[in-house]
């Protein structure tokens, strides 16, 4: 299959090296168009895609389109390349947070057009991300697993029921966010204690990576684990005892509850 992107930042970028690099998709099937002319000459250039001069032309090429734009501006996009699309019918990929099936079906003006929404995170970037995936009632398996497959190429992939993506944006998508400063406060914790915060960055995010390994290979659940690591009367129990004190936990829960607040008050923007 031949692939669009209309948008060519960070978030696509990653998507379309990924899924070059590991030969998912043929550099000369990939189709580029971004407002930023330099941006999507360099992205071409360095998996030997194609760039094209507008959207419209982008959705005249290919199979399959990705909407790896801003949510802000996905309706412009949508409404400017919307005679095109119904003309040729592409499988439509969305990866704007906060943009429903609903929606992008009201946008194109049609609901008999295949259109899949994607939830990435930015761990793509490194090819360690985790992306959901949700199909209309036109989608095919195939074009599902297509999808997935294409995700896989940059880390994780999932099927998701639409309905779970607020759930979902808060737990994976939008976490990173929340991993990056709980490292970061390990870290500050470990100069206050004398480390520079370049050695306790390092130390404090080579942990971070290898628990959320250990629980992805253990067939045991995370308190399991929390228990081998707390010796009686230790270090470790003194310290998760201090951060119940302050309801770390609580305090969490809340985070998602918030992210999944803003996500159900954007999809009715």
């Amino acid at each position: 299959m031949k692939i669009g992107f209309i948008g060519t930042g960070n978030m696509a970028g990653a998507i379309v090296q990924g899924i070059t690099a590991k030969n998912f998709v043929k550099g000369k099937d990939v189709y580029l168009f971004d407002v930023l002319t330099d941006k999507v000459k360099e992205l071409a250039a360095q998996v030997d895609g194609n760039v094209c001069s507008s959207a419209g032309e982008v959705i005249e090429q290919v199979d399959a389109i990705v909407l790896s734009v801003k949510p802000n501006i996905i309706q412009k996009v949508v409404e400017e390349t919307k005679s095109v699309v119904l003309k040729k019918k592409p499988l439509l990929i969305s990866i704007a947070a906060g943009t429903t099936l609903d929606k992008l079906e009201g946008l194109v003006g049609t609901s008999t057009l295949p259109i899949i929404r994607v939830m990435p995170n930015v761990n793509a970037m490194i090819g360690l991300g985790a992306a959901a995936v949700a199909g209309n009632q036109n989608t095919s398996k195939e074009q599902i697993q297509y999808v997935v497959d294409l995700f896989n190429a940059v880390g994780k992939a999932w099927e998701v029921e639409e309905k779970d993506f607020s759930a979902y944006t808060a737990v994976a998508g939008s976490s990173p966010a929340y991993a990056y400063l709980f490292i970061d406060s390990i870290a500050r914790a470990g100069v206050k204690h004398g480390l520079t915060k370049e050695k306790a960055l390092e130390y404090a995010a080579q942990a971070v990576l290898g628990s959320a390994q250990m629980i992805i290979d253990s067939d045991e659940n995370p308190w399991t684990l929390i228990d081998r690591v707390c010796s009686p009367g230790g270090t470790t129990v003194a310290g998760l005892l201090a951060l119940e004190e302050e309801a770390f936990i609580a305090t969490v829960v809340k985070g998602i509850d918030a992210t999944v607040a803003r996500d159900e008050e954007m999809k009715k923007l």
